[in-house]
């Protein structure tokens, strides 16, 4: 499972601070996709650690983006994700579809209107290291965000659409980083 954002060491990356403004509305589940809802989308479950309300594991970034086009198509909404060949993957912007957060997008998310480096006692709101046994727990079992969002601390760790820029930390305010 490796370091979740609640680490101090983790915290570190998250300097210097930046302003980021998003001005595209986005949806985003309450909690990580549990392993029973991506089986019933893709018919599969890769995870290390069963359980139907356990966070799926084990995903690369590739089978997410497919996981997300799959629920798109189930949905009838035009997906997020064009593929060229098995690891070429296109993000189409104007796609009603389901997609990964972009990682600013993921931040607001886990920060919660907040600008702290997490929203609560670390062991009452994350799975991590010291307290996890080395093995996901099912899902929602910590407090949620300010938002009611849980798991956005530990547990596992989540993919993004965009690739964490350490030159992009660096830089004047952004829109839509």
């Amino acid at each position: 499972m490796g370091a979740s954002p609640g680490d101090d060491e983790a915290l570190e990356d998250e300097k210097p601070a930046r302003e980021v403004s998003l001005t595209q509305g986005f949806w985003a589940l309450s909690t990580p996709v549990t392993q029973a809802m991506y089986e019933a989308v893709t018919g599969e479950n890769p995870s290390d650690f069963e359980g139907p309300k356990r966070p799926v594991d084990s995903v690369t970034w590739f089978d997410a983006v497919r996981f997300c086009n799959q629920l798109s198509a189930e949905a009838g909404l035009t997906p997020a994700y064009h593929f060229y060949g098995e690891e070429e993957v296109e993000w189409l912007r104007d796609a009603d579809g389901c997609r990964l957060p972009t990682e600013a997008e993921w931040e607001y998310l886990c920060r919660a209107g907040s600008t702290s480096a997490r929203y609560g006692e670390l062991d009452k709101v994350a799975w991590y290291d010291d307290n996890s046994n080395d093995e996901t727990h099912p899902v929602g079992q910590k407090e949620p965000n300010a938002w009611g969002l849980f798991d956005t601390l530990g547990n596992v760790e989540e993919w993004c659409v965009d690739e964490w820029d350490e030159e992009a930390y660096s830089k004047l305010p952004q829109v839509d980083p």
